[in-house]
């Protein structure tokens, strides 16, 4: 028998699609299974990431100064002892020790670490945190994501146009994987409009006859209103029938009607952990993949879980992530909330997707705005040009307050104004400035033309 080479001979493939099915095979499992039974799953699995961190200086450091030790924790049940973590204590861990931080449990200046694949995240608020994945977290994560697309119903005569982008972020690089291993699929890395400039993303669409758009949906629309202005009908000279991304609080609907009626499917993830979540054919709430994840929403102000139907922070425990860098507890400070009543398709939690964010939540006159959400409220203006940009304010008397810059097709229609600001008071509760811009005028403040998700908020107020 030939050596394998290290990153290969860390995955046993045959194990992962065991406890880890997709396609047909997912399904008929998991319609059928009981809770106990998935319990029974998540709980052998969470004891074996529960060792392997136990061995990381990361762990060692985070539980030792709860005063936990290993016994403490003998399954899920006791996971509410173990603190949470976010992304502050990983960027500490990377100050502790430079360059790759102490949480992935090998030395990687040494020739014989374990095989690992790195990303950062694209560091926008600061240096870029590290990412790193083993061969079996890597390929359950590209695993789950070709679960969904299947699930949303990817055959393999699709030709997948992506406009997640590359470079060391983490997006583009295993949503290809994902198409690749674990769907049959024909793959297209277009990008961003950075990589390849709109006009010629739309080009290749044609060209290649694509099917299925996936990535972002900022862009996602944006791609469309492009090709509108090129002379090309979505409907008439493109094929697209099918689009999975992140739509978060977007009008789903406005981004099927804008590609011609396509198929749209939300799904959840971030960075370290890889997907988490999908919506299923049925298009009702997001199944949490519960065999690979467990999901707790937490209270954003007391930390304890709060009952179903309440939203709170999504934190986030990869059951398999037990060879590099492994998450429990980790807090994603995005919004969330799990969905009460039967489960649907198949027998997991299912959750009403992605909400906001907690950590770029600003309180108003006692009302936790999101200024991500904003965006599916502002669709219901028939003006608005997709896109915005959130100010925070304070002014001289300590008073908080928001600016809500928004692009419009006329930004000085009479009227236009009050009715923006009465919309956002209604729905979401507190009056707002608002100002408004022509189509374009906000690219340099949302960078939508250079990054895969647009900045949203710029706080001022301290």
């Amino acid at each position: 028998m030939p050596t394998l080479p290290p990153y290969f001979a860390a995955l046993d493939l045959n194990q992962m699609l065991t406890d880890h099915p997709i396609g047909e095979d997912f399904t008929k499992r998991f319609a059928k299974i009981s809770r106990d039974e998935l319990r029974a799953q998540q709980n052998r699995l969470f004891m074996k990431c529960f060792a392997r961190a136990w061995t990381t200086p990361f762990y060692q450091r985070l539980w030792g100064n709860q005063g936990i030790e290993a016994g403490d924790i003998r399954g899920l049940d006791d996971i509410e002892k173990l603190p949470v973590f976010s992304k502050s204590d990983l960027m500490e861990s990377l100050e502790i020790a430079p360059p790759f931080g102490d949480f992935a449990g090998t030395d990687l200046r040494r020739d014989d670490h374990l095989p690992a694949v790195m990303h950062t995240t694209s560091g926008t608020t600061g240096l870029p945190q590290v990412l790193l994945f083993g061969p079996k977290t890597r390929e359950m994560q590209n695993l789950l994501v070709g679960r969904a697309y299947l699930w949303q119903g990817m055959k393999g005569s699709d030709v997948v146009h992506s406009v997640y982008g590359h470079g060391m972020v983490n997006a583009g690089h295993y949503m290809r994987e994902a198409v690749l291993h674990f769907t049959n699929a024909i793959f297209m890395s277009a990008g961003t409009g950075v990589e390849t400039r709109s006009v010629q993303q739309l080009a290749l669409m044609k060209r290649f006859g694509a099917t299925v758009i996936v990535g972002f949906i900022d862009y996602v629309k944006r791609l469309a209103h492009v090709a509108r202005e090129e002379g090309i009908d979505p409907k008439r000279d493109l094929k697209i029938r099918m689009i999975s991304g992140h739509f978060g609080r977007e009008n789903i609907k406005e981004i099927s009607d804008l590609w011609g009626g396509a198929e749209c499917y939300d799904w959840y993830g971030v960075g370290d952990t890889g997907i988490i979540m999908s919506e299923g054919p049925d298009r009702d709430g997001q199944y949490i993949f519960e065999d690979g994840h467990y999901v707790e929403i937490l209270d954003l102000d007391t930390g304890k879980p709060v009952p179903d139907g309440q939203s709170g922070d999504l934190v986030c425990t990869v059951l398999f992530k037990d060879d590099l860098y492994p998450m429990i507890r980790f807090n994603t400070h995005d919004v969330s909330a799990i969905r009460k009543g039967s489960p649907g398709l198949v027998n997991f939690r299912r959750t009403d997707g992605f909400l906001g964010r907690s950590d770029n939540m600003v309180k108003l006159r006692g009302i936790n705005v999101f200024p991500q959400g904003l965006g599916g409220v502002l669709t219901d203006i028939s003006a608005f040009k997709g896109e915005f940009f959130c100010r925070a304010i304070r002014d001289a008397q300590g008073r908080d307050d928001m600016i809500v810059m928004v692009e419009v097709d006329t930004p000085q229609a009479p009227g236009l104004n009050e009715e923006i600001q009465k919309l956002l008071k209604t729905r979401i509760g507190v009056e707002m400035k608002i100002e408004l811009h022509a189509k374009g005028a906000l690219a340099d403040l949302t960078e939508v033309d250079k990054r895969q998700k647009p900045k949203r908020l710029s706080d001022e107020r301290f």
